[in-house]
């Protein structure tokens, strides 16, 4: 996993941001292991408190869980797995209508722009073909 931490936000924080969206990608699968919490905080250069206290926020928040001597899990609830991606669509969604509105775009002319960049320029994975080759 490759970090990158910016000033002014607490850097559990970000580290919780991260390990979300990497959990929601896919890149690692339901049910398995992650390394120490120690290996975890070298790799990305920060504190063991610091990814420690990161670890116990993705627990409570159910995307982790400890089992006693085995370290910790990702977890493997469809539910909270389906949750997370939802949750994290809507947050970039609303980042999206932002900053397109504050462009003078309209809800409307946003929704639009999105079908047309989904249509036209984007590979759906669905067929392996771009909007162009359809």
């Amino acid at each position: 996993m490759e970090w990158h931490f910016k000033e002014g936000q607490p850097i559990y924080t970000q580290i919780v941001d991260q390990m979300s969206r990497f959990i929601a990608s896919g890149s690692v699968e339901p049910g398995g292991r992650l390394p120490s919490v120690r290996d975890l905080a070298a790799e990305a250069g920060v504190n063991p408190n610091t990814m420690q206290r990161a670890l116990a926020e993705l627990e409570r928040s159910g995307l982790l869980h400890s089992a006693r001597t085995n370290g910790r899990f990702i977890t493997d609830d469809k539910d909270v797995l389906k949750k997370l991606r939802s949750d994290l669509s809507m947050d970039y969604i609303e980042e999206l209508f932002e900053k397109l509105e504050k462009l003078g775009l309209t809800a409307d002319e946003i929704v639009w722009a999105v079908g047309d960049y989904a249509e036209n320029h984007h590979d759906t994975g669905h067929n392996g073909q771009t909007g162009e080759e359809k």
